[in-house]
């Protein structure tokens, strides 16, 4: 009998990743390539559209080779994505009309702050309410006012790019995040759509009515009329040859943002259960149910999925510089020459070096949302040597999750056991000891270090019907870290660090 597989597409923002899984959730083989970075002299970041796109067709070309299986093999594919970053496309050509505008990128602050000072816009009722507009988006999208949502991109496109202008005017612009992008693609132009968790993640999806809310979108000029439709993660979407590659056409059954795709992956799928993603940036998230629940410290209410007609919500802290501070050593400060020294140097550091590295390179995210925020090295001594320097880098990683986590628990009234995370840095030993000793909880490794990807294939696979929910057990975990660090020392470090951070809130 023929074997079938689950192929899922991971587009995340250093680059594009096509990865195979058996019938039983196994991941059987990867390969990926990366995108270029386009970083101007303001420290805007953006991505060339058509080479995602080039890259998601050569990656799952060279899958097939590699694995060895026939094409036949494949029953569905699901796709995981980068979220925030925002792009634009013309309906009719296909073609992007700018460079997406990659979440990290805060280039549409000033529309955050006119929107936020315009009073004009809101009802006499609405403006007696604390925080006016802002507050407004906050209760009915779950999220802060911030150049860091989709929202606030769109809008730049729209004001500064005549392409973007000109197809508005004529009533064929596409705006939509990266998985939109990649299923417009995939299907030449016949599904124009997105799933709960990336629409949630906008700052115009309305997460208690589960719909684009039209006074948001017309608030940031924005016609939500031309926004693709919303769907659960988990179903058939439309079919792709991939430009002629498969001779028959195969299904795409499953869309989830990557930090949701690895909350699912990491089977995170009951209510208090946390994870982390260490990526370029990371997402903290705790699922907390059917109901939403909003914060008042800092964090961000959204949708978790929507799966056969329900949908899960989650409390998210998003860091702007967690793993990119590690190519921030090798590329820019040129102290290691590759990431895998950095555990070996953090080792032989003077422990007693009170050197803390906040890394503010494009603002703060959660739970301080200063986007304006610059980067600082405090505390160092006349030792303070390399090795010092990289110990306090792959800390301020472990110090952003714990920040994100201690709000989690303010927030909730409970504790969490267990952190379970995932992405490269959770290679580095240093790192996950520190990050466990530093919350005083145990930090568990999934047995399937593509979380994201596997949390794709699950709601492809469990669509397709290839997968029943037993396959969700994939995300057992394989390896643990204890906390040891006594609780002197912990809150000593931790004081230290919240000094630090607050000589950037300035």
């Amino acid at each position: 009998m023929r074997r079938q597989y689950v192929l899922a597409v991971d587009q995340s923002t250093q680059g594009t990743k096509a990865i195979l899984f058996d019938e039983g959730g196994q991941l059987v083989c990867r390969t990926d390539l990366p995108h270029k970075q386009l970083i101007n002299e303001k420290g805007w970041v953006s991505h060339d559209l058509s080479e995602i796109h080039r890259n998601t067709l050569e990656v799952i070309h060279n899958l097939v080779e590699k694995a060895g299986i026939q094409k036949e093999e494949i029953a569905c594919i699901g796709i995981s994505n980068q979220r925030e970053t925002a792009a634009a496309w013309d309906r009719v050509t296909g073609r992007p009309l700018a460079p997406a505008i990659v979440w990290q990128c805060a280039r549409a602050e000033e529309i955050c702050e006119r929107l936020k000072n315009n009073v004009m816009i809101a009802s006499s009722r609405e403006q007696g309410k604390d925080g006016g507009v802002a507050e407004i988006i906050r209760q009915k999208t779950g999220m802060h006012l911030s150049p860091y949502f989709p929202a606030a991109k769109y809008a730049w496109l729209q004001e500064h790019v005549e392409a973007v202008k000109k197809a508005k005017k004529e009533n064929t612009l596409c705006l939509g995040t990266i998985d939109t992008w990649l299923l417009f693609q995939l299907t030449k132009g016949e599904v124009y759509a997105t799933d709960y968790s990336n629409a949630s993640r906008t700052q115009l999806f309305n997460i208690h009515t589960l719909e684009w809310d039209k006074e948001i979108c017309t608030w940031f000029g924005i016609d939500a009329a031309m926004l693709p439709i919303v769907c659960d993660s988990s179903r058939h979407y439309g079919t792709t040859d991939l430009e002629g590659y498969f001779e028959v056409p195969i299904p795409i059954c499953g869309v989830i943002g990557d930090s949701q795709g690895a909350l699912f992956g990491q089977g995170c799928i009951e209510k208090g259960m946390v994870k982390a993603t260490y990526g370029t940036g990371s997402s903290v998230m705790m699922n907390v149910g059917e109901r939403p629940v909003h914060s008042e410290l800092g964090l961000v209410t959204s949708l978790a999925w929507g799966v056969d007609g329900k949908v899960n919500y989650v409390l998210e802290g998003n860091i702007n510089y967690t793993g990119a501070v590690i190519s921030w050593l090798k590329d820019d400060m040129e102290l290691i020459a590759s990431p895998g020294e950095t555990q070996e140097m953090a080792n032989m550091a003077n422990k007693n070096d009170t050197t803390y590295l906040v890394p503010a390179f494009s603002g703060l995210g959660a739970p301080y949302w200063k986007p304006c925020a610059k980067a600082i090295m405090y505390g160092m001594s006349r030792t303070t040597g390399k090795k010092e320097v990289v110990k306090a880098a792959l800390e301020s990683i472990a110090y952003q999750i714990a920040d994100v986590v201690e709000m989690m628990k303010t927030e909730n009234g409970m504790q969490v056991k267990e952190l379970c995370v995932d992405g490269g840095p959770t290679g580095n030993q240093y790192l996950m000891k520190f990050q466990s000793d530093i919350l005083g909880t145990t930090v568990s490794l999934p047995r399937c270090e593509e979380s994201s990807a596997l949390g794709a294939a699950l709601m492809a696979g469990l669509c397709s019907g290839l997968y029943t929910k037993d396959v969700l057990r994939a995300g057992t975990r394989r390896n643990q870290f204890i906390p040891s660090m006594s609780r002197q020392e912990r809150e000593r470090k931790y004081l230290g660090w919240k000094d630090a951070v607050s000589k950037v809130l300035v």
